[in-house]
């Protein structure tokens, strides 16, 4: 028996391009950024200690905030607790830096596990930026009070940046259209 082959035209330019317009293809984009910026992050915190470690002292010293009483006692002074807050953030953001270049990646080279690594890449960052900056940093201790050591529009604009990476990474999946058939009449 005669089988007949049915051949599918190359793939144009055009098309090529547009096949880079896919969700996916947004998503592994999303995830590349917020891994490239955590990766630059991360390697300026280890390459220049002493510019973020006086951010983190001040913050936790609260030494530039209205200096209330009432909330005062909150303060960390202490040099040692400090500089361990900010080894823990640094090693946080490097990790963190590393699970969104594993999902980067994974994107092209293991889609199966692109979404569940970029998932939990995005979400750490989403905790070190919403609960640990805005959250922690911002209200408990009060750095929405001080003018030189406030960092809440760097973590806002980290949060909208992971938050809106996390909301393509998780979009469904989309499926080819199907065409139903027409009933006989």
């Amino acid at each position: 028996m005669l089988t007949t082959r049915t051949t599918t035209p190359h793939p144009t330019t055009r098309d090529r391009l547009l096949a880079l317009g896919t969700p996916t293809t947004a998503a592994a984009a999303l995830t590349g950024t917020n891994a490239l910026y955590l990766l630059l992050v991360a390697f300026g915190n280890i390459t220049d200690f002493a510019t973020n470690q006086q951010f983190v002292q001040h913050v936790l010293a609260m030494d530039t905030t209205f200096q209330d009483q009432n909330l005062m006692w909150r303060s960390i002074t202490s040099p040692v607790l400090q500089n361990t807050a900010y080894i823990a953030i640094i090693t946080w953001e490097t990790l963190t830096a590393l699970i969104l270049t594993a999902g980067t990646l994974a994107w092209w080279l293991r889609p199966h596990l692109a979404r569940r690594l970029s998932t939990l890449g995005l979400l750490l960052m989403l905790l070190l930026f919403g609960a640990g900056f805005i959250a922690i940093g911002g209200e408990w201790f009060a750095m929405w009070q001080s003018k030189t050591w406030n960092g809440l529009d760097a973590a806002i604009r980290n949060v909208t940046l992971s938050g809106l990476a996390l909301l393509a990474v998780n979009l469904p999946p989309r499926t080819p259209a199907t065409t139903t058939p027409t009933p006989p009449q």
